[in-house]
């Protein structure tokens, strides 16, 4: 079965809100830290966006801070990305994904991802 395979992309409006899920982070769950990345394009740099590590301590990249929020359920295993007052500039594809070093995980650069999941944003 995959695991940190990322869905709930979609087409929205600049303003809105829209929620993306990881199921079943699985054997991920004890990564240092989980979290999401985007790319703007297949060619374009990562950039992370938002993390969790493992105490439950989050971060979130400057350019989301106060609009995305990242939960993990233990329970089920699954990881979120509530998303609100979104911009065009946050479209692309969004990726769930684990980080293995502290370091990493600090900075939002995660070792381990899945299928991603496309947001696009419109004016």
């Amino acid at each position: 079965q995959a695991q940190l395979v990322a869905s709930g992309g979609g087409s929205v409006q600049a303003g809105e809100s829209l929620k993306l899920s990881c199921g079943d982070f699985g054997s991920f769950s004890q990564s240092t830290c989980l979290g999401w990345y985007r790319q703007s394009s297949p060619w374009g740099d990562r950039e992370g966006v938002a993390g969790i590590d493992s105490d439950g301590t989050t971060r979130y990249a400057d350019s989301v801070k106060g609009r995305f929020t990242i939960s993990k359920d233990r329970a089920e295993n699954t990881l979120s990305l509530q998303m609100v007052g979104l911009k065009p500039e946050d479209s692309g594809t969004y990726y769930c994904a684990a980080g293995v070093t502290p370091t990493g995980c600090r900075q939002l650069v995660f070792g381990y991802s899945g299928q991603g999941t496309q947001l696009t944003v419109s004016s």
